[in-house]
Formats: structure tokens, sequence, C-alpha cells
């Protein structure tokens, strides 16, 4: 009897087991058949930034100083890709839209159209003039400009905008940071050697006044005017090594020739045949810039090396300045974890906002024209040789205000 009773109460138990679960199972609740498993999810905050530049072919002395056909977007494009890592998480997409026109056009009717569009954030590589063509229509717009290619200290002074921020360095900062290290190696005499051009005289003027703010001692000037000659063929070449020297034999002795040749006529020609054995420095020899594509230091290789991945060469000063000009707005939309523009715009106007850009420091602007203070690399066609400000060359605020136009000096009113 016993085990007969044994199988008749384990019978019952699995029986009501059974009951139990199929009961469970008709009180859940079953989804319907239409209504979707996964939450909905948001659509990703879109941050659009324009890029608007004026583009041409262009030559150089050296067909290794030829500038790439991306030059300043490959960077752009670089910062976009970083910003959309840490956007990704935040539910952020950065888009950038980029725009070309002549270097002498007329950039109004595109800029409109890219307004129109919703850019609100416009990296610019322009002209002067073609800057100052759209920063009010910008302003009234409440379109936020980034110069990224134009060095004209007039776009910080005199014609300074309340809504155009510069990540592109100065000519004034490229000339004292060039003076300051001439003047650290207790080379003050200079003999300046400038092209016929616009650009040439305004680097020129950039150089004596940095001789004037540190020290050095221009003792003797001489232009170089363009004559159109055929300088890169053979008989060209051949009738600059025998004319540079006659060119530079009536100067009287100096440490440095300081060569002011933007425009690419003679400076690239100028080292190892002057008169006398001398280094080069300005726009050859040893060239003041905003980045320089063999810069190692300060993290620099990780920047390099995704930069170069991404686009097959190194970066340059116009990569860099437009790399930096897009994080700006890539952090601020992070730290806010927004795409409003008032709030992004305030966050860049903070008195707390910087950019970390590789350069050994936090970057931050110059609230009086909207500047970004930077570091200034010397470097030849390898390495870079150093970078300014120079040890020794102090600031009551920044060492970075050094270089440039300082506040007490400022013309601008900003409007």
């Amino acid at each position: 009897m016993v085990p007969n009773t044994l199988a008749v109460f384990i019978g019952l138990f699995l029986a009501s087991v059974n009951v139990c679960a199929v009961a469970a199972q008709e009180a859940a609740p079953q989804p319907k058949a239409d209504s979707p498993t996964k939450k909905t999810e948001k659509p990703a905050l879109d941050i659009k930034l324009g890029y608007l530049r004026a583009y041409e072919p262009q030559l150089a002395l050296s067909v290794l100083d030829v500038p790439p056909r991306d030059q300043g977007v490959a960077g752009a494009n670089v910062a976009i890709n970083d910003n959309n890592t840490t956007g990704k998480f935040l539910n952020q997409k950065f888009t950038l839209d980029v725009t070309e026109v002549k270097p002498d056009a007329d950039v109004v009717p595109v800029f409109s159209e890219m307004v129109a569009k919703g850019d609100r954030y416009v990296l610019t590589d322009l002209s002067a003039k073609q800057l100052l063509s759209i920063a009010d229509i910008a302003r009234d717009n409440g379109v936020l400009l980034f110069n990224v290619g134009a060095t004209d200290d007039s776009l910080r002074e005199e014609d300074c905008r309340v809504n155009v921020f510069h990540t592109a360095p100065t000519r004034s900062m490229l000339a004292d940071g060039l003076a300051q290290y001439l003047i650290w190696k207790q080379w003050p005499r200079w003999v300046l050697v400038f092209g016929s051009h616009e650009r040439d005289q305004l680097f020129a003027d950039a150089l004596r006044r940095a001789a004037t703010r540190f020290g050095g001692q221009i003792v003797a000037e001489k232009e170089f005017k363009d004559t159109g000659t055929a300088r890169r063929t053979d008989s060209g070449v051949v009738q600059i090594q025998r004319q540079l020297p006659v060119f530079m034999q009536d100067l009287p002795d100096h440490d440095v020739v300081l060569v002011a040749d933007e425009s690419e006529v003679f400076g690239t020609y100028v080292p190892f045949r002057t008169w006398i054995p001398r280094p080069v420095a300005g726009t050859a020899g040893l060239t003041p810039s905003g980045w320089h594509p063999a810069s190692e230091q300060w993290g620099g290789s990780q920047i390099q090396n995704r930069f170069a991945k991404a686009s097959g060469r190194r970066m340059l000063s116009k990569d860099m300045a437009a790399w930096t000009a897009a994080r700006i707005i890539g952090d601020a939309a992070t730290r806010t974890q927004s795409n409003d523009e008032k709030k992004i715009e305030a966050f860049i106007r903070d008195d707390k906002f910087s950019i970390a850009a590789f350069k050994g420091q936090r970057l931050t602007f110059r609230k009086w024209n909207w500047q970004l203070r930077q570091p200034i690399f010397l470097g030849d066609g390898r390495s870079v040789v150093t970078t300014s400000p120079q040890e020794g060359f102090l600031h009551q605020f920044s060492e970075l205000d050094t270089l440039g136009v300082d506040q007490p000096e400022t013309k601008c009113v900003l409007k």
C-alpha cells in the first residue's frame, strides 16, 4: 500500500504544478501583434556646420609647397568625426556643408543660401574683403563665423565683429613669435626683403612692428619686384641663382635675412643664395605658423596619425585652424548637451571656456576681439625648431598675449 499511496501523491503534485503554470501564462499580459516591442528612439539632435572657402588651384616656387586640394576642409572633417564619436552617446549628430567660390567672387549669394539651409556655424576660408561682406549678414541672422584662413590683423582690429571668432593666427602673432626667438638667440640685426604685392607688404609691416616691440633692429630694407619672369623654368632658376646674390650684395652687415613673400615670387630661393652666409627667416627658411606637420609634442602624434589616416597626408596650419573651430563647436554642444544655438554661443563666450588643441596648454579667446590665443610654431620644411612665446617674455595675464596685438593696444570696438 505504501508504494501505491506514494505514486498517487506524486501524481496529484505534478497536476497542481501544471495547473499553476497554465494559470500564470494566462494571467501574463501578451504583446499585441501590431505593437512594437522596443522603445522608439528619439531623433538625433542635428548640429550643422558650414564651410565657405575661396578656392582655385595655386602654384608655388616648389612643387612640394603646392597647397593640397582639401587644405582646411580635411581638418574640419576629422573634427566632425571626433565630434560624432562623442555625440553618438549624447544623441547628437554633426554634419559639414562645404561650399566653394572663386577668390574674387561675391560670396553674399552663396552665404545667404547656406543660411537658408540652416547653417548656423560657418567656418570661413576667405579673403578679408569677402569675410567682411558677410559678417553683418551673419550677425543679423544669428550665425557665428569662425575664420580659419585669413591672417589679416584688420579683421581683429578696426574691422572686428562680435560674431566672428578667429582660430587662424594673425600676421602680427606670427611675426612676434619669430622675433622673440631671434632676440632670444641674440640675433638682433635684421635686413628685410619683401615682395611687391599687398600680402607681402602686410607681413613686412608685421615684421617691422615686431622689431620695434622686442628690440630688433632692421638695418636695411629692399623690395623684390614681381616682373613676371619664368621662375620655374631652367633659365629662370639659373637667373635667380645669379641675380639674388647681386640683389643682396649692397646690404649692410646683419645677423638674419627676413623675407616677406606670401605671394611666392622669390622667397623660397633666398636660403643658400644670399651674398653673405646668414640664416633666413619669415616666409622662407625658419617659418612661423599656427601648426607644423612634424609636431609630435603634447599628444600631437595622436592628431597627426588620425589626420593622416583620414586624408593620406600630414596636417597643415589651415587644417589645424579648421579642426580647432569645428571642435570648439562640438565641445560646446557636448558640454551643454544641446543643439540650442543660444546655449552653445553662451558656452563659447563664457569666461571659463577653453579648448585643447595639442599645443601644450588649453587655448582661450581674447574677449576684446575674439582671437584665439595660441603658441606659434617655428620650423623649417622638416622639423619644429621651437615654439613661441619664448622663455623670458612675460605678461601680467597670459604669456600668449605677448604674441600679436594686446588689449591695451587694440583698436577693436566690437559691433
